[in-house]
């Protein structure tokens, strides 16, 4: 980006004339170079939007790649399946069917109030949810997005869980965030309350992990 200032300069006519020439004035263009990162600055926006909860696209299907390069519309099939598959996780009806179709074995569960590792760990979370709330209700949900480069399924929900017995109800919203491998199964999947990051500090991760260990204790799941 350049400006331009002009610069005056004085140039007395006494010396070149008689002593009663008026002075004149000559205006000279003078350009200024000042070095702007714009680049950068876009591409740290659009990095930082992710993460910050800006608007998404309304053609979530698609993943910018590279300046001007979409890529190729993702499979819907695989978007509905991984959603439908988790809606049902969180209405209280787990199965072996949806953890053999969508979850790896070695996938990690993270929530505010686990960490789970493996599916010895994560499954007994989901089959322990109808013992603790006789009804879950998916109230809303709406995909924010899905990309290919990181394989990654972002979506918004909020959810109404009636617990047992005491009939309190309890809506949560939260931002979901599925990561994929080549197979389409989840790796890793994190649900953060209210769109808040998880605590990373070591007392709340050290009670996390806890938590995983001690369910498993009270709640079976099937034979992975």
């Amino acid at each position: 980006m350049t400006t331009a200032q002009e610069t005056p300069s004085v140039h007395d006519g006494s010396l070149k004339n008689s002593d009663s020439a008026s002075p004149t004035m000559t205006y000279h263009r003078q350009t200024l170079q000042v070095p702007l990162p714009i680049p950068d600055i876009v591409y740290s926006a659009a990095g930082g939007a992710h993460y910050s909860g800006a608007p998404v696209s309304e053609n979530s299907d698609q993943v910018v790649t590279s300046p001007g390069k979409p890529s190729p519309p993702m499979d819907d099939t695989v978007r509905d399946r991984i959603i439908a598959d988790l809606k049902e996780l969180y209405c209280c009806r787990p199965s072996k069917d949806i953890f053999e179709r969508t979850w790896r074995p070695d996938a990690v569960l993270e929530v505010p109030l686990v960490k789970c590792e493996g599916y010895a760990q994560y499954a007994p979370q989901w089959f322990a949810m109808p013992k603790i709330f006789s009804k879950s209700e998916t109230i809303s949900s709406r995909v924010m997005s899905f990309t290919r480069l990181p394989k990654r399924l972002i979506y918004s929900q909020t959810q109404e869980y009636t617990f047992r017995y005491i009939g309190t109800k309890k809506r949560i919203e939260s931002i979901i965030v599925v990561d994929l491998d080549d197979d389409d199964k989840i790796i890793h999947m994190t649900d953060q309350w209210n769109g808040e990051a998880l605590s990373s500090w070591f007392g709340v991760n050290l009670l996390r992990r806890a938590n995983a260990f001690v369910t498993p204790w009270f709640v079976s799941a099937p034979k992975a």
